[in-house]
């Protein structure tokens, strides 16, 4: 019997126009574009600063541009899932109103919540429903509007963050390409080191909460630190060595962009060249949910098909893990927004 897999066959992006510098920062804080560029390897970040524009707006226009370059009706989408930390609201989902905005009738969504690995869980549990023959179009999104819950006034944590949207389209292939693996993990006591402190049941918004500027995020850095150099890196070597794949045959590492300490040392645990590894923190910032499919809207025009790559996260929860993927088209064919036929008709049979 013919083993399906999810292939990524498009990928859609958007960050917003606003580009908040190092030096805007270092006039909020007591911070320097040095300090940042050493520690944490930003130079700018996007923020969505229009009114009455939130996560779904960039999420939105990030499926539209997907839909457009994969030649793809709305209505031929039949799920979506949106991993993200930052929703609209708490209900309903921001799955359901990016649908609504972009025109998807047919589709069952919801969000998922996983801190900055959202998107590699998402993704990976769209994928079930791809191979089990029950979906044949899913939208994955990771999207966040950061700047909602960051805290300006905090030198630690206002320098990470960014705004940002990006959205793949998986369909199912019995090629040798796709999804191959994917190993995801957590563990919850990490959470006393990441988390938001109030607006949720266990601290319901109060006037007092609000005072004690308890609704932003809250991060202990060396603890978020350490946990993520061991275990993005852990998992990232476990992938590799369960599908034979050595630093050679690995075409690129797509890393979640934490923190520049942090993606070097999980591609020195690989050893992994820099050109091998995708890194536009200088450009974006963190965007949490957004940042790894933001980097394959980056580097689009660069893959081809039968690429091996690896996607790698580490969030709050704390969670982590690594999907390994072989790439499904030429990059080139769809970054220019005009999709081969040959292309867009994937194994539509199955």
């Amino acid at each position: 019997m013919t083993r399906i897999r999810a292939a990524i066959t498009g990928v859609g992006g958007y960050v917003p126009e606003y580009r908040l510098t190092n030096d805007e920062i270092s006039r909020m804080v007591d911070t320097s574009d040095e300090w940042i560029m050493t520690r944490i390897g930003i130079k700018e970040r996007r923020i969505l600063k229009e009114d009455g524009k939130a996560t779904s707006d960039m999420g939105a226009e990030a499926v539209k541009q997907l839909l457009i370059k994969t030649n793809t009706d709305p209505s031929e989408i039949d799920m979506i899932i949106c991993g993200v930390v930052t929703p609209d609201m708490l209900f309903p989902a921001t799955a359901n109103i990016i649908a609504d905005k972009t025109n998807i009738r047919n589709a069952f969504g919801f969000d998922l919540n996983a801190g900055c690995s959202s998107f590699l869980y998402a993704i990976t549990t769209a994928s079930k429903f791809v191979e089990s023959g029950s979906h044949k179009k899913v939208i994955v999104v990771g999207a966040d509007k950061m700047s909602s819950i960051v805290d300006y006034q905090d030198r630690a944590t206002c320098p990470i963050f960014g705004d940002g949207a990006a959205a793949v389209l998986l369909e199912p292939t019995s090629e040798d390409i796709g999804i191959v693996d994917s190993i995801v993990q957590s563990d919850g006591a990490g959470r006393i080191y990441l988390h938001q402190k109030a607006g949720g049941s266990l601290k319901p918004p109060t006037f007092e909460t609000i005072a004690n500027r308890e609704h932003y995020v809250y991060q202990e850095g060396q603890p978020v630190f350490k946990w993520a150099v061991s275990k993005m890196a852990d998992v990232s070597v476990e992938i590799m060595k369960r599908n034979n794949l050595t630093s050679e045959s690995l075409d690129w590492l797509v890393p979640h962009q934490a923190n520049m300490r942090i993606i070097d040392a999980t591609a020195n645990r690989m050893g992994l060249d820099k050109d091998k590894v995708m890194i536009n923190i200088q450009r974006f910032g963190n965007t949490t949910s957004a940042t790894l499919p933001l980097c394959l809207w980056d580097w689009e025009s660069q893959l081809r098909k039968g690429d091996n790559i690896i996607l790698a996260a580490f969030g709050a929860g704390f969670t982590w893990g690594a999907i390994y993927l072989k790439w499904a088209y030429d990059g080139k064919l769809l970054n220019g927004m005009a999709r081969k036929p040959e292309v867009s008709k994937i194994h539509t049979e199955l």
